[in-house]
């Protein structure tokens, strides 16, 4: 019933002055985030140019560098608030000038838009080791119409004062974004593209945005590993399963529903057991280990699609069908003690028998994958399952579908481990939408 109140309630703020709006219950939604997982260059990065001009040392790292990252918000608002990460770095880091504004195209920024961003009302901070920080509400002067902006991108600059030792970033982007010269200083105030000359495919330092939504405006999460992160995906496409089932949900519904990706290339449910930036593996830590920064300390999130397993069941991982469905069910219980309400949805694991990476596609991996779909489709401890196994296998092969096997990022063959854009959109076409409106039920 409340449901039903709050979408009244909307209709009735949408004709109202914005400052009237958010005095009668706007709230903070998270509309975007790249999971941290370690520090660069430890992850598995897709379609990266070459850094070592922009980043000769990895254990430097950045050296007095302005970075301009390309995001897209997936709900917009009036305000936004951003998060800065040094949760895998080794030393403190000062980061100032940073900046917020509409990308118009590569690093050039639509005039007029760039605004700055504050943190405890002071122009610069400095993060510890392990640590990360929320911004100030920045007012997004250039947001009439939230609705407007679908589809568009945020440029976040900011400075990095001095040397920030090992960066804490997002390796597989599949978006471009852009770095000064080191040693080139702030530039982040700048609209124009002169000051950034070299690119990357990743995220660096920045893991999470939010957006001062109406009250009736909600998150999901997709948290996974590459299948989710998006591996094979057109770069710069948008055409990962969570950006699909993105834009049904907005066609249905606007600007009110975000899906949020917190996929990691490589992760795993249970594994590693031990995790640093001393210690690191290209998948980050484990599910268990990352559930609370990447899902319960977001803003707004009502649900979770839960996609992961193949890599327990890896050469590299090695674990048992007991091992993957036992952190399974430790992180479903952590998130019903932490947030009782959110609806955690699980998805069965595609196949990957055959596949040409050397640490999968033998057959006792696709025995535990199996088993392990079986258990998220039967065992109850989800609230609903939706079923990608179904929607991207061949059932001749066991194997992805032929048409979903060549790679959409820069061509070539496949891995027959990863679904291209073909398969990510019959993927994100299977989920019933259903399962997120509005007047979706509470968790059985």
């Amino acid at each position: 019933m409340r449901r039903f109140v709050f979408l009244i309630v909307a209709g009735i703020i949408l004709v109202l002055p914005h400052t009237l709006s958010a005095q009668q219950g706007a709230t903070w939604v998270v509309s975007w985030v790249a999971s941290a997982h370690g520090p660069y260059p430890v992850g598995n990065p897709s379609a990266q140019p070459d850094q070592r001009f922009a980043f000769p040392s990895a254990q430097t790292g950045a050296n007095d560098q302005t970075f301009r990252l390309i995001v897209r918000p997936d709900i917009w608002g009036r305000q936004a608030r951003l998060r800065l990460s040094n949760v895998f770095g080794t030393k403190a880091v000062t980061f100032d000038d940073v900046f917020v504004g509409l990308q118009m195209g590569g690093p050039a920024l639509v005039k007029g838009t760039n605004q700055p961003v504050t943190f405890a009302g002071k122009a610069s901070v400095t993060v510890a080791p392990g640590s990360a920080v929320w911004s100030d509400a920045v007012q997004l002067g250039f947001v009439r119409d939230p609705a407007e902006l679908a589809g568009r991108k945020l440029a976040i600059s900011f400075h990095v004062a001095g040397e920030s030792g090992p960066m804490t970033w997002h390796a597989k982007a599949l978006t471009t974004s852009y770095v000064t010269a080191p040693g080139a200083g702030s530039k982040g105030k700048s609209e124009d593209e002169a000051a950034f000359p070299y690119s990357t495919a990743s995220w660096f330092f920045v893991d999470a945005v939010e957006m001062m939504a109406p009250a009736n405006s909600f998150a999901i999460v997709a948290f996974g590993d590459s299948i989710t992160d998006g591996t094979a995906s057109t770069m710069n496409g948008d055409d990962r399963w969570p950006d699909v089932l993105s834009r049904r949900l907005h066609a249905a519904h606007g600007n009110r529903i975000a899906v949020v990706n917190a996929g990691i290339g490589g992760n795993q449910i249970a594994g590693p057991a031990d995790y640093s930036p001393q210690k690191p593996v290209p998948g980050g830590p484990s599910a268990m280990q990352r559930i609370e920064r990447d899902v319960l300390e977001l803003s707004g999130v009502t649900a979770m699609i839960w996609l992961e397993g193949i890599n327990d069941f890896s050469r590299n991982g090695n674990a048992s069908v007991e091992t993957a469905q036992n952190g399974m069910k430790e992180v479903v219980g952590r998130i019903r003690a932490r947030q009782p309400q959110m609806r955690v949805i699980g998805a069965t694991v595609v196949s990957a028998l055959g596949s040409s990476n050397a640490a999968h596609g033998f057959p006792e991996q696709d025995d535990k994958r199996k088993a392990l779909n079986e258990f998220i489709r039967t065992s109850g401890l989800f609230d609903a399952v939706i079923d990608f196994d179904k929607a991207t296998l061949d059932p001749q092969t066991g194997g992805l579908k032929a048409q979903f096997v060549p790679e959409s990022t820069t061509g070539g063959p496949g891995d027959k481990l990863h679904p291209n854009r073909a398969g990510y959109l019959a993927m994100g076409m299977a989920i019933d939408l259903d399962l997120f409106t509005p007047k979706a039920p509470g968790r059985r």
